[in-house]
């Protein structure tokens, strides 16, 4: 399968997204930390007492950050593996998963720094794009075999 030039770039860009999703859940932690807003009353009791077990505007930012990923990396991580397999272009293919990746850390760099309208939204479709892409090259390969 490493032979295969566009599933080595597909992995690697992959696993960089998951790397950046588990550095996330570390900035969430840290923030939860910091900010002394946790989720379960055995934390707050841990870290100074049940008046800690509460909501934080920051940490909730880290939480939607988080789960805007889930959204869409692992929909990425499916249509990019089954699209290196239908023999791609190995640029066109680098461009789908390189333009996927920068449009995800730019939005959660947006998202993190509150960085002003509409860097977030404007991140979040151009990073779209290569996913409707592939998905749409998918379909059009299941399709031409029936």
């Amino acid at each position: 399968m490493m032979d295969n030039e566009v599933f080595a770039n597909f992995l690697f860009y992959g696993t960089m997204l998951v790397i950046k999703m588990y550095l996330l859940a570390v900035i969430t932690g840290q923030v939860r930390l910091r900010k002394k807003a946790f989720a379960n009353p055995e934390d707050a009791l841990k870290h100074g007492g049940l008046q800690y077990c509460r909501m934080d505007l920051d940490v909730e930012r880290c939480r939607r950050a988080h789960c805007n990923d889930l959204e869409n990396i692992l929909p990425f991580l499916f249509l990019g593996s089954i699209y290196s397999f239908l023999d791609p272009d190995p640029f066109i293919a680098w461009l789908h998963f390189f333009i996927f990746f920068v449009g995800r850390i730019i939005h959660t760099i947006a998202y993190l720094m509150k960085l002003r309208a509409p860097i977030r939204s404007v991140a979040y479709t151009i990073a779209q794009l290569p996913c409707i892409s592939m998905a749409l090259q998918i379909l059009w390969e299941v399709i031409d075999t029936w």
